[in-house]
């Protein structure tokens, strides 16, 4: 390895598009050309396709093939739901039941427009997390003793997989007359997923995360009865979303869905197995290492490390045949500690010390062993 081909551990950031899934999408970006819309064999092809597609998405989390939405991202999903919910609730809901509630680590796709509607008189509540960046289940449930129109809460954290009790907290957002969504990008593919054993009525689904290509999504949706389109057009997608639809990627979403679930056990056996690799090869020659999360009830794939004593962003810099990220966002004048590690109460030195770390496929125990030697060597380095 060089330091032009680095070492891959950013598989939460996006994951390389499997060959299988290349090359089920390969004839819908040449060969089958057609508008799903038309009338003809052409559009006749391409709309059985999307349709396969539609059943295998369906297939891996046990939802009817016909609750399925392709969007053009998680964020759009993200926005579909909570705009759509709020868009369609605005005429009839008593000011007193617009309210929605969301965890303190979700993601911007999740918290903004949750935010957002703040401006136009809802109440916005955020659930805080515990040292471990799971949900505090008693101050959930205050907070929905009054009654709500919407709960969203990750299923999985994208910074320390840490994994959150969906169903417990579906439980509660129904008793006070809410739906409940949760996006589950990080999750899917990676631990099985099942919409009725949840109790959920939307999720979120993101195709780069699971081997498929950028830019497609996919929101599952229960009830779609119970939101509006935020965009409006025509009738693609049972009126959900407008806009030809994308065949290809909408193929390649189909496909790698499918190879997930042929897959999974094996999957998640040998990302564990790196993952721990990785994390005993740190701790045995890194004194003071902390880890952030619980790596042995989070994902299997996720490990994020504080290095003591150093920024994680020197650590990486200096282990440059390891491309991963830190758990801190750079802005112009300094480095600021990761929101979802404050929110877990870490303290500033140690969310600046952080480094998200994750394992995918591809990933082998000789590139595990590599990259843990360079990390060892670049922390000493810089101490």
């Amino acid at each position: 390895m060089t330091c032009d081909d680095p070492i891959y551990l950013d598989y939460n950031a996006t994951t390389p598009i499997a060959a299988e899934v290349v090359e089920a999408m390969l004839p819908y970006l040449t060969t089958h050309f057609g508008n799903p819309s038309s009338g003809h064999v052409y559009g006749g092809r391409a709309r059985t396709a999307v349709e396969l597609a539609r059943s295998q998405v369906a297939g891996l989390i046990g939802a009817p093939a016909h609750d399925i939405v392709f969007t053009g991202s998680g964020s759009e999903a993200n926005n579909l739901l909570i705009l759509g919910l709020a868009n369609k609730a605005r005429p009839s809901l008593a000011d007193d039941r617009r309210h929605v509630v969301f965890s303190a680590v979700e993601h911007p796709a999740v918290a903004k427009p949750c935010r957002s509607l703040a401006a136009q008189g809802w109440r916005v509540s955020v659930i805080p997390v515990d040292r471990l960046g799971r949900v505090d289940m008693e101050r959930a449930a205050a907070l929905l003793s009054g009654g709500a129109t919407l709960v969203s809460v990750m299923h999985s954290n994208n910074e320390v997989g840490s994994v959150q009790p969906i169903a417990e907290l579906a439980g509660l957002a129904h008793r006070a007359g809410a739906l409940m969504h949760t996006d589950a990008a990080q999750s899917i593919g990676k631990i099985p997923l099942d919409v009725d054993r949840l109790a959920i009525d939307a999720m979120t689904i993101v195709g780069h995360k699971i081997y498929a290509p950028k830019g497609i999504g996919a929101l599952y949706l229960r009830d779609r009865g119970r939101i509006a389109p935020v965009m409006l057009g025509g009738g693609q997608e049972q009126g959900m979303r407008p806009g030809t639809e994308n065949v290809a990627l909408i193929v390649a979403l189909g496909a790698a869905c499918a190879l997930a679930a042929r897959r999974i056990d094996d999957d998640q056996r040998h990302l564990r197995a790196m993952r721990d690799r990785l994390m005993t090869a740190l701790q045995a020659d890194i004194p003071g290492l902390l880890i952030n999360g619980d790596p042995a009830a989070g994902l299997p794939h996720c490990l994020n490390v504080s290095f003591p004593g150093v920024l994680g962003s020197r650590v990486l810099a200096g282990a440059r045949i390891v491309a991963a990220s830190t758990g801190s966002a750079c802005h112009e004048g300094g480095e600021t500690p990761s929101d979802i590690l404050v929110a877990m109460g870490c303290d500033r030195d140690r969310a600046l010390g952080a480094v998200r770390l994750s394992v995918g496929r591809p990933t082998t125990a000789a590139m595990v062993d590599t990259a843990a030697a360079a990390l060892i060597r670049a922390w000493r380095d810089v101490t």
